[in-house]
């Protein structure tokens, strides 16, 4: 198999030090593609849309160094980038090494998060690796003093159609960097039947460090004098410090100091929580250290939260009118009892819970900060870093190590801020590792919330109209206190965005304060919204005597692009133009084919029961089929099918495992997934009271990726949604009860 070198964290300085002095590379910055670095560094912010810089690098030795400016947690995105580089590029495969880019603005956003990495940089990519094959076929042609029409870029080297002349890109590379670089506008792109990367399934680059026990994460680095610390903070939100007795700490051995860390003030956003910070020579120490510090915490406003009391206020409050969030066609007068279904979803709060908990190395001397994060947002870790210090972002160096999981964690860096600060306090490099018990009491949340839903249905068993709300704590009160009702970009996400075929819709946000920090949990409010909507058609389904999928393909209608015109919102579509990504019903009754000729293969048999729901986020389409068996009150998951339509693939393998990975994570949310609070404090503490999916609990999974020319969409989130409906539908299916507050562990024994 071949095999790839990669190189972590190069910066330019570093790429440039490959080839020695005198320069002997070809360099690829963003200015080919009319964005120079001069005016990134004047422009004060950087969007998706901005060109990226310092991709391509060609050294004389015929070796390609192509950057990956995404973080790499497992989903092979350090694989995926390079692919697309190599292909417009024709690099030879084994000839490529992979380097890591720390943070930069010139690199545009380097967020690993929202499914974007691919759908948002495969052009960009595509054009940086025809710019450098332009590039390099110029540089031969004036070799050759041929026309550059008459020569042509293969495997890695310069051909001339005429004759059996052939030039390496290393010994083209000196003169293809003094040539200017070409206008995008004039690049040719291959067409898809040309591509000999993109497509193909490639083993992600890292995997040989991984299982050889040679990958770098997030605690790995050794810079010389590393000091540890562990943070007792606030048991609490909102509570505060009041009272410290750290004389046991300090006699623990290898505790070398304690230190105070700074209220946070005003909306949490990415601030550290505050607390007592115990450095020690080793993490045990640290730890022991921690467990003997005398605390007292002031009261909070969250000091009664109580998560089952909130989750029964929200599930009142649903009944109830909310905002409008879209509104098409009128509501019935009346809703006659007769004809109509009613129901409401609830969903806990729910943790990240990835392998590696939150850890960072961070070094602050006079000349500024370097730190080696396990971060999926390392320009977020330089900025709020550079703002926690006091000094320019450009003092602040973020090297980025490989993730041990992040599913949207690892985009919030007060982590990283909290090790900068402690090594500002002590002049040294420190490494700041959460434990588990840290990341479940003290991390953000996925939001709780409760959904409710009503359908009127005529004699015929048409549904005529659609009443839904929501309530959940917003993200947006992570940066602003006073938000306390779902906002329009979270209701967007697989609420307000159905393309019913309905007479009348109308779909509500409903208040709800926030008594903790909320984060972005991989597949965010898809989540929730998952849930109840493919809960809610199957509900439908059963009342009106058809199958679950006969009763999408009805409430869907024919295949058409749906674009929300006229219904009271703006529909924000992931970021997305919807010219460029529309909302295709086409591509949802496709998969619900496919779904009911894959289950058909596999009946269910005594006790069994299929369930499927479909979910269309991150501009993917994904269905998944579940089959599970009911004896009395012990549920086995049998079968599991995963299916998704995410356009042009570029790596299938990587696609087909992250359709797998999103079975089991969903799974784990639904069997077992719950964080519980009492007197504002989480009650659970690790992996015994919020336990994962296990082997036992897992089935086989069968994924299929389905054929599409369109561009590219999210992967990494899209197929979580439609899990827990597909698994609470089958149990219904198998002849159970309907069950419409999750976790099911609370129900069924597994």
């Amino acid at each position: 198999m071949s095999k790839f070198t990669a190189i972590e964290n190069f910066s330019r300085r570093d790429v440039l030090k490959l080839f020695g002095a005198s320069g002997g590379a070809l360099m690829l910055g963003a200015s080919g593609l009319g964005w120079s670095p001069m005016l990134a560094a004047q422009t004060a912010a950087f969007g998706d849309e901005q060109r990226l810089n310092l991709f391509i690098a060609i050294g004389e030795d015929n070796r390609v160094y192509l950057t990956c400016h995404r973080s790499e947690m497992g989903q092979g995105i350090r694989t995926g980038i390079v692919q697309v580089l190599a292909d417009e590029l024709e690099a030879d495969w084994d000839k490529v090494v992979v380097v890591q880019g720390l943070a930069d603005k010139r690199y545009g956003s380097q967020n690993t998060d929202g499914s974007r990495s691919i759908r948002k940089g495969f052009d960009k990519m595509r054009e940086m690796g025809a710019m450098a094959r332009h590039m390099l076929e110029q540089a031969a042609a004036e070799s050759w003093q041929v026309p550059v029409s008459e020569v042509y870029a293969k495997a890695h080297a310069v051909h001339h159609k005429g004759s059996d002349k052939r030039l390496s890109y290393g010994e083209l590379a000196m003169a293809a960097a003094k040539l200017p670089m070409p206008d995008a506008k004039t690049l040719t792109l291959k067409t898809p039947d040309k591509f000999t990367q993109i497509g193909k399934g490639h083993t992600i680059v890292d995997m040989d460090d991984m299982l050889g026990g040679r990958a770098i994460y997030g605690a790995d680095n050794r810079p010389e004098g590393l000091v540890y610390a562990v943070i007792a903070r606030p048991p609490v939100f909102g509570s505060q410090l009041e009272s410290l007795d750290d004389s046991a700490a300090r006699k623990v051995a290898g505790v070398l100091d304690i230190v105070t860390l700074p209220v946070p003030k005003g909306a949490p956003a990415f601030q550290p929580l505050g607390g007592v910070a115990v450095v020690a020579s080793n993490t045990w120490s640290a730890l022991e250290g921690r467990k003997a510090l005398k605390l007292s915490w002031s009261k909070s406003a969250n000091d009664t939260h109580n998560s089952k009391a909130y989750l029964d206020t929200l599930k009142q409050r649903v009944q109830e009118p909310g905002k409008v969030a879209r509104e098409l066609g009128s509501q019935p007068a009346s809703w006659p009892e007769d004809k109509m279904v009613s129901a409401t979803y609830t969903v806990p709060y729910l943790a990240h819970a990835p392998m590696e908990p939150p850890a960072v190395i961070a070094s602050v001397d006079k000349n500024g900060c370097e730190l080696w994060a396990s971060s999926q947002t390392p320009q977020s870790t330089q900025q709020n870093v550079a703002g926690m210090l006091g000094i320019d972002e450009d003092k602040v160096k973020v090297n980025v190590t490989l993730l041990g999981g992040g599913f949207g964690r690892k985009s919030k860096p007060d982590f990283s801020v909290e090790a900068a600060f402690i090594s500002s306090k002590i002049n040294k490099p420190v490494l700041v590792q959460w434990s588990r018990e840290d990341e479940l009491r003290n991390g953000y949340l996925h939001a709780i919330s409760a959904q409710y839903y009503q359908a009127c249905i005529d004699e015929k068993g048409k549904v005529q109209a659609m009443l839904s709300r929501t309530a959940f704590p917003s993200i947006g009160s992570t940066f602003d206190s006073a938000v306390d009702t779902p906002q329009p970009f979270e209701l967007d996400l697989g609420f307000t965005d159905i393309p019913w075929d309905i007479n009348a819709v109308r779909c509500e946000a409903v208040k709800a304060e926030t008594h903790t920090r909320i984060g972005w949990l991989r597949s965010v409010s898809n989540i929730q919204h998952g849930f109840g909507v493919g809960s809610f058609v199957d509900e439908l389904a059963i009342a009106n005597g058809k199958s679950c999928t006969a009763q999408w393909r009805e409430l869907l209608g024919k295949a058409r692009v749906e674009n929300f015109a006229n219904q009271g919102f703006e529909y924000g579509n992931y970021g997305e133009e919807q010219s460029r990504h529309p909302v295709d019903v086409g591509r949802y009754l496709k998969l619900i084919d496919r779904a009911e000729a894959l289950t058909a293969q596999k009946p269910a048999g005594k006790n069994e029961g299929w369930g499927f729901a479909i979910h269309r986020s991150f501009v993917a389409y994904a269905a998944v089929a579940i089959k599970v068996r009911l004896e009395g009150d012990k549920l086995t998951v049998v079968d599991a099918i995963a299916l998704m339509d995410a356009g042009t693939v570029v790596n299938p393998d990587r696609v087909a495992a992250q359709m797998e990975g999103a079975v089991v994570f969903g799974l784990s949310l639904a069997l077992f997934g719950e964080i519980d609070f009492d007197q504002g404090a989480v009650t659970q503490s690790n992996f015994h009271d919020y336990p994962l999916l296990r082997l036992p609990h897992c089935p086989p999974i069968a994924t299929e990726i389905i054929a599409s020319s369109a561009v590219p969409g999210g992967v990494g989130e899209p197929g979580v949604p439609p899990v827990a409906p597909a698994l609470t539908n089958a149990i219904v299916a198998a002849g159970g009860k309907r069950y419409r507050e999750l976790p099911l562990s609370k129900h069924l024994k597994l």
